[in-house]
């Protein structure tokens, strides 16, 4: 599905709104100023074999935005739009998002400038194995631990726990999180990110008195958040109404099949041409009148241009950074409420959190007690963002960022600067 035209700066955007929440909150000069910063920031350029015999040059990101309340954090995404300055702001938002939801990590981001679609397995595997090795100088169990984000998969991360263990000498489970169960994943990890969406947007639709039995749901995008959240708010009881990829979009009023559409995507590639359904595009599938509209593509979906014609009564944040801030005024000034992505989307770092913890333990739980734990910890987190939103009297993105900032920030406090 295209995406909007209008060139946005993502880093510039999460540093003008921490900056904003710091003047709010009176955060001292010097913290502010390094919360406007990434600690690190590594760029590797690194050669491929490809399957042809030629060589490829590739461009990768390591970024660690903090690690002062515990190692750094966050996914890598293998994409062609991948840029140092999207690193920096998924960094950002990966350090408010652990904070949001009280768990001890700081934010880290990386990826690759790349097209996994076009790239065969062997291939991507190379990619992966000499990417790994050029950020092995920086991650590491204690210190940052990648995870899967667009474009990757758990079958990346075992390559990278591979590649790190070799380098050890032993088998280190904690370096990354989202593996396969095989060699050390969690259980309820692959499906965390969408069932935190689902958890967010009954506790919104609760909050706002809207029986979930009834509500009408659409979804943008239909990778690992958006099926897994399309799938999970069908049985509770939701009526998913429209749906999309990143080639096209289908639509049924009286409520999809969200089963036999996921299989008719894995058979075909697409949910083009899904019976029982019509096309629509991107803006029509946004402006669609429902009760819960969950953007889970990429950033900058709903903007200043298209933000009016929103008729959901909420958002629930997917992606990361879907909404851009003049959006947010508009869909404010609407009364559209929005669960923002450092709250919706962070059952998948709670999930990973959960894993490294199993892994550096060796002891490992069943989905059930994954599952009740996450629900316990987003539970917590959208009633503490609730409560500082109404206090406050702002809306859920800048009680979830008061809420983040204030808690680095103290923690930035008590640490002091070294030496």
């Amino acid at each position: 599905m295209g995406s909007n035209h209008e060139v946005v700066n993502t880093f510039k955007i999460v540093q003008g709104q921490i900056d904003a929440v710091c003047e709010r909150m009176n955060i001292d000069g010097g913290i502010r100023a390094r919360l406007q910063k990434c600690e690190r920031e590594l760029i590797v350029n690194f050669p491929v074999k490809m399957d042809d015999g030629t060589f490829k040059i590739f461009t990768g990101f390591r970024v660690q935005h903090s690690d002062t309340r515990g190692p750094a954090k966050g996914g890598l995404r293998y994409h062609p739009d991948v840029t140092l300055d999207e690193t920096r702001a998924l960094a950002a938002r990966m350090t408010l998002k652990a904070a949001v939801v009280n768990i001890p990590y700081g934010g880290a981001k990386g990826g690759v400038i790349c097209n996994p679609k076009l790239m065969s397995q062997g291939e991507l595997e190379r990619l992966t194995r000499r990417y790994a090795t050029e950020i092995s100088i920086l991650i590491g169990p204690e210190r940052d631990i990648p995870a899967p984000d667009v474009g990757t998969n758990p079958q990346v991360m075992a390559w990278i726990m591979d590649v790190y263990s070799m380098n050890k000498g032993y088998s280190v489970l904690g370096v990354v999180t989202g593996k396969p169960v095989e060699i050390g994943g969690s259980r309820g990890r692959f499906e965390a990110t969408g069932r935190g969406c689902m958890f967010s947007a009954k506790l919104a639709a609760k909050h706002l008195g809207v029986n979930l039995k009834e509500a009408t749901v659409v979804v943008q995008g239909c990778g690992n958040v958006g099926s897994v959240a399309a799938k999970l708010l069908a049985k509770e009881g939701c009526r998913i109404i429209a749906i999309s990829d990143s080639k096209s979009g289908v639509c049924n009023l009286k409520g999809l099949d969200v089963e036999s559409l996921l299989n008719h995507k894995k058979e075909t590639g697409s949910i083009a041409d899904f019976v029982d359904a019509e096309t629509i595009n991107n803006a029509e599938l946004l402006a669609l009148p429902c009760d819960i509209l969950v953007p889970a593509a990429i950033e900058n979906q709903i903007v200043k241009a298209n933000a009016a014609d929103i008729k959901a009564k909420m958002i629930v944040e997917g992606a990361n950074g879907p909404t851009t801030p003049e959006a947010d005024r508009i869909l404010h000034d609407n009364g559209v409420f929005v669960v923002p992505d450092v709250l919706a989307n962070a059952g998948g770092v709670v999930v990973s959190y959960f894993e490294w913890v199993q892994g550096l333990q060796s002891f490992f739980w069943s989905e059930e007690e994954v599952n009740s734990q996450l629900h316990a910890v987003i539970d917590n987190a959208f009633h503490e963002v609730l409560e500082v939103s109404q206090r406050e009297k702002v809306d859920m993105r800048t009680a979830s960022y008061m809420l983040a900032v204030g808690r680095v920030a103290k923690a930035m406090a008590l640490r002091g600067i070294y030496p």
